[in-house]
């Protein structure tokens, strides 16, 4: 029994990669594409990463991240998503999984598969740059990202877009039928109690 639930389980979540990943591209077709340029590949509609594909388990928070002392919403609560970051992810009910207090940057950056560039990328924080330095970075510091949110993000060369010191959020929801797990990252304005 144990077995059987396990192979279905395991049906469904390649079921759901392929057809998220078929759903994840800016042009509307695979056709021709690499699976790594599909996910290095951004949407032209002012920083939506729609076309991106990230891990379904985003992993732990990086080392030395400090958690949010008094967050608006704490680990475990309920919300809805107004961020557009990904298909699906706009007013997608989440839960909360940690809440930092940290600096929290928009990147531009080449992806180091060779995919193409990726602007607005939202978010990377303080914490997943390489010798950052002192926080807040300027906008248009030349900085290196040590995180592997998707495809040729980590070592990748990246310009400061922006910064913000809105308390950020991972969060766990569901898009497409595939449940993501610490997704990072969401930035308090991005979010609303469900």
């Amino acid at each position: 029994m144990r077995s059987r639930r396990s192979l279905g389980r395991l049906a469904a979540v390649v079921v759901t990669g392929a057809i998220v990943f078929a759903g994840c591209t800016d042009s509307g077709s695979e056709e021709g594409r690499t699976p790594g340029e599909s996910e290095a590949s951004e949407a032209s509609d002012g920083g939506s990463h729609g076309g991106m594909e990230h891990p379904m388990d985003g992993g732990p928070a990086p080392e030395g991240m400090a958690s949010a002392e008094d967050p608006e919403f704490p680990v475990g609560t309920e919300v809805t998503l107004t961020a557009d970051h990904m298909e699906g992810m706009e007013g997608a009910t989440a839960t909360i999984s940690g809440a930092f207090d940290t600096t929290t940057y928009s990147v531009s950056f080449t992806p180091t598969d060779g995919g193409e560039p990726v602007t607005d990328h939202k978010w990377v924080v303080h914490e997943e740059l390489e010798n950052p330095g002192e926080a807040p970075l300027a906008e248009g510091t030349e900085v290196v990202i040590t995180a592997d949110h998707m495809t040729g993000m980590e070592g990748a060369e990246a310009t400061i877009d922006s910064a913000t010191e809105e308390t950020v959020y991972m969060v766990d929801y569901e898009a497409d039928g595939m449940m993501m797990t610490n997704h990072k990252w969401v930035v308090e304005s991005e979010i609303e109690p469900a």
